[in-house]
């Protein structure tokens, strides 16, 4: 079975460059841990009006996905990343869930 995720996160002002730029340079060990962790189709949006990032992944196991955060290159990530989107108190990105509201295939 397949899961669905969709969520939001924000960048600061300014950060859209920088953003695009590490992301088209991601590190061959995160893209490694993403499918490693059973994610794929992996995208992320941005709306320039608000600065909200709209991240889409396809997961083969929740339960699975949710061990990637403590995996040492996504908190490497996640403290490479904190200087130019907004995060808790451990780098992790402030993450908000979207829910589903349509699906057509």
């Amino acid at each position: 079975m397949s899961y669905r995720r969709c969520f939001k996160m924000k960048l600061n002002e300014g950060c859209a460059e920088e953003y695009k730029i590490r992301h088209n340079n991601l590190w061959d060990e995160m893209k490694d841990m993403i499918h490693k962790y059973g994610g794929e189709n992996y995208s992320i949006f941005l709306d320039e009006e608000t600065n909200f990032l709209y991240g889409y992944i396809e997961l083969k196991d929740l339960e699975l996905w949710s061990k990637s955060a403590s995996t040492d290159i996504c908190k490497k990530w996640w403290t490479y990343m904190a200087d130019i989107m907004e995060t808790n108190e451990d780098n992790s990105p402030i993450s908000i869930d979207l829910k589903e509201m349509f699906y057509l295939k």
